[in-house]
Formats: C-alpha cells, structure tokens, sequence
C-alpha cells in the first residue's frame, strides 16, 4: 500500500474506481478486496482531511488579504480627497492671482480649458429624440426561472440546471 503523503487524490480516486470495477469478479476474495478498500478509502479520507486543511489556510490567507485591500482602498481614497483638494486649492489660487501659467525648475503650471461636457437638464428621457435613447434588453432570470419551477416550458431558450458544491463543515 502506497504512503498517502506520496499518494495524490487523482490516484486515490483511480483505485477507488478499480476496486469499485472489481466487486463483480468471482477469482478475488470478498475480505481481501474489503481490506483493501477500507485502506484505500482511508487514505482518501486522510487526503481530504489534508485539502481541507489547505483550504482553511487559504480562506485564512484571502480574508486577511480582503482586509488589506479595504483598508488601502480606503487609504487611497484618502490620498485621492486630499491630492483633489489641493489642486483645486492650488488652480483657485492661481486664477485669483492672474499667474494662471508659469514653470518652476521642477514643475510647469498652467489652467486650460478642459472638453465640454454634457449636463442634462432633465430626467426625462421621453422628452429626448428617440435617437438619442438608448435602450438596453436583459433577461429577468429570477423570473424565468421561478416560471421554469411553475412548470412553463421555455424550449430551447432556457432550462434549469443543478450543480453540486463541496461543503466542509
């Protein structure tokens, strides 16, 4: 019997399957294969044990670094307030001075216009040409799907499908 150190699940899961295979052959002895089995079947469940671990790991390590990027993210929005601050404070100044450019021997300042942009004057888009609307379709899944358990037929066009997910408890 192989060491499940050195013993992947992909293999584990073969022998398993070989095993399964051989229930139906008359030439081996019923206890043998048992024995061989409960082996094989707890050296999977150790390897399961052992990916369960790693994972509680991971989600350790991904939790502490969700964390990390709230809080930079909310460094940087910091950062981003205040650099905003003072350029408007800097280009105010500026324009109240009348030295709107002028160069440094590390920097070059100047104001200038930037591209227009549009304000709307109203939320109704109805009041607008038609063609400059624009109109986005979607689907209404959780309708679809609740008309699919009620026994609607959407032939070709959507059906419900279930998957099936690991839970380590």
């Amino acid at each position: 019997m192989k060491n499940t150190d050195n013993t992947t699940l992909f293999d584990l899961t073969g022998t398993l399957l070989r095993l399964y295979e051989m229930m139906d052959d008359p030439d081996i002895e019923p206890d043998v294969l048992i024995n061989t089995m409960e082996a094989v079947e707890g050296e999977f469940e150790a390897k399961a044990d052992g990916y369960a671990a790693v994972m509680a790991k991971l989600t350790g390590d991904m939790e502490m670094i969700m964390a990390q990027e709230k809080r930079l993210y909310s460094r940087r929005k910091a950062i981003e307030s205040n650099i905003k601050r003072m350029k408007e404070h800097l280009q105010e100044s500026m324009e109240i001075t009348g030295k709107t450019k002028f160069k440094t021997t590390l920097w070059s300042f100047g104001i200038q216009n930037n591209p227009a942009s549009l304000v709307l004057d109203t939320d109704d888009v109805d009041s607008l040409p038609s063609g400059y609307i624009k109109v986005t379709k979607d689907f209404d899944k959780a309708a679809i799907k609740e008309a699919i358990k009620n026994g609607v037929n959407f032939n070709g066009i959507a059906h419900l499908e279930q998957t099936r997910g690991l839970r380590i408890r």
